[in-house]
């Protein structure tokens, strides 16, 4: 039986207070009597799986895994991920990054603290024309911080904002998620002027201020419509 697969499987039980068999099934890519194998022989093993088939399993508490059981693959991700991160994301972000980085070094065992040393995947910064800067490059590094601290805490933003034509206008949003696309950050929003979803260039942003009103997702504005807005229109 593949240990990495247990492991797997023990780490999706680990981030949910309770899995189905089905849902286990689907996130591991097998079918649902592997899943039923993989806990029969987890118990087997000492761990504490609480549930059965056609309920839901779950840990119980008190069950710790032992701690960063990463192959180099994953490694080598979670560094190159860090280091996007630090070079593109907003200043508060990206420091966390960093310090994840020495965090996540200092916890693991000598080989695999070496891996993260010596992984030789890059995110360099450049400016506009290529050209290699010591400075990390940021979008609207201001905007993109206060956006994503209005997303966490689902608060609406006072912004003013141009469009593609340099019209500018003042919007009240509802921010749903931020997305980089290589040089642009923009952030995915319902538009309580247009009453529609819309997409926000945070470099076209000129003064932005988080509100206290507080929305709601029950409203139906989510992430997942907003992305199905999108895929629904057509391309320009």
């Amino acid at each position: 039986m593949p240990v990495d697969r247990l492991l797997e499987l023990l780490n999706l039980l680990r981030a949910r207070p309770q899995s189905t068999a089905g849902a286990l099934a689907d996130e591991l890519g097998v079918s649902v009597r592997t899943v039923y194998r993989y806990v029969d022989a987890l118990r087997g093993t000492g761990v504490p799986i609480a549930g059965e088939a056609g309920v839901g399993y779950r840990l119980r508490p008190g069950f710790e895994l032992p701690p960063l059981t990463f192959d180099a693959e994953e490694l080598a991700a979670l560094v190159t991920g860090a280091r996007m991160v630090f070079r593109y994301a907003d200043p508060d972000l990206g420091a966390a990054a960093r310090r994840a980085l020495h965090k996540l070094e200092a916890a693991l065992p000598p080989d695999a603290a070496a891996v993260v040393r010596r992984t030789a995947l890059f995110v360099p910064a450049v400016d506009e024309d290529g050209v290699h800067v010591v400075a990390p490059v940021r979008e609207a590094p201001t905007w993109v911080s206060e956006l994503r601290h209005a997303l966490d805490g689902r608060r609406k933003v006072h912004l003013e904002y141009a469009d593609g034509d340099g019209a500018w206008s003042e919007r009240v949003v509802r921010p749903v998620g931020l997305f980089f696309w290589g040089r642009v950050w923009s952030v995915g929003a319902w538009c309580e002027l247009r009453r529609d979803w819309r997409s926000f260039r945070a470099d076209r942003i000129r003064d932005l201020h988080v509100a206290d009103d507080v929305w709601s997702e029950s409203d139906g504005h989510t992430v997942e419509a907003f992305l199905t807005a999108m895929r629904s229109r057509p391309r320009r």
